[in-house]
């Protein structure tokens, strides 16, 4: 484990991460929020990289170490030093500057590990269920002035009744703003699209100032990063969020995101040997219960793909 720290910790700062190497990273992270160990391994990856910038290198407002002479690297170290005291910002400080330049100091919230979903109750009532390697944070006064919190990962939010109030949800640039609904929204790093999924209510989903898009009950969205986004679709309102009754759903999705969802849930590693692969796509669902193997068997089969298992790393050929 140790090694396999050091050796992301380097892919990380070199900016040479995959996708699935970029997404395992930071599940330590969040994971070292609570665990001793991986903390003091951090740690230890840290002190180790002597070639580091150090004294005479800043954080500039685009959230990157800036060398004097030009140069500029990730911001490694402020995201080892959040992980290790309290991962205050997780990942939407980490992955989104231009919204944590919005996010508040005094934060407070939850987050999830690889495996595990959990329900919560913020102070307004409403009801959010995270699922996993997700991070929910909003300001300790939540509530008193305003409804604003931070996501980053996967949750279903069924929003306490408040018309004065609005509930607003950011995703980086993103924000979807509600009175009071429920809807699901789907927002890990590493994947191109946020997407919004409505069970009942109303919805707007904003890239910064401009409208996206005005969702009601039965209808999704998908958002990308520059801001652009399809038609709402249809959907069956009580499958907007799947995942909280124990399903895995697809519906012409990348078979490389359905992978670091495979990750995810089951906190296995998988590999795609082929870029092209990686790009097909994929509808499909099955219960999550079936366990990864038999997922990977399914989506083998729909892709024309082998599985293999070496090393505890399952590859698609």
């Amino acid at each position: 484990m140790e090694e396999r720290i050091q050796y992301l910790f380097r892919r990380y700062r070199d900016n040479n991460c995959t996708r699935q190497e970029y997404e395992e990273f930071f599940a330590l992270l969040r994971q070292a929020d609570h665990d001793e160990d991986i903390r003091n391994m951090i740690r230890q990856a840290w002190n180790s990289e002597e070639d580091l910038p150090h004294a005479e290198t800043y954080v500039n407002r685009r959230g990157q170490l800036v060398h004097p002479a030009g140069r500029q690297l990730k911001l490694v170290k402020v995201a080892i030093a959040a992980a290790v005291v309290t991962l205050v910002t997780t990942a939407a400080w980490l992955l989104y500057p231009s919204a944590a330049e919005q996010v508040p100091a005094a934060m407070t919230g939850q987050q999830t590990a690889r495996r595990e979903l959990r329900q919560l109750t913020l102070p307004d009532g409403t009801q959010v269920w995270l699922n996993t390697a997700s991070s929910l944070r909003y300001p300790a006064d939540f509530g008193q002035k305003a409804r604003t919190v931070y996501l980053s990962g996967e949750a279903y939010f069924d929003v306490a009744q408040n018309e004065e109030q609005p509930f607003i949800i950011h995703t980086g640039n993103i924000s979807t703003t509600v009175l009071g609904t429920a809807f699901n929204i789907r927002a890990y790093p590493g994947q191109q699209d946020v997407t919004v999924a409505v069970s009942s209510g109303k919805v707007r989903v904003q890239y910064g100032k401009e409208k996206t898009a005005t969702l009601t009950g039965g209808q999704l969205v998908k958002v990308r990063p520059e801001g652009s986004s399809e038609a709402p679709r249809p959907i069956i309102a009580t499958e907007a969020a799947p995942w909280k009754e124990g399903k895995m759903a697809y519906d012409g999705e990348k078979l490389a995101d359905i992978i670091s969802d495979l990750e995810r849930t089951y906190d296995v590693r998988i590999r795609i040997a082929r870029a092209e692969l990686g790009e097909e796509r994929v509808s499909t669902s099955f219960r999550r219960d079936i366990g990864v193997d038999e997922a990977l068997k399914i989506l083998c089969k729909l892709t024309d793909g082998r599985l293999t298992l070496a090393e505890g790393t399952y590859a698609i050929h």
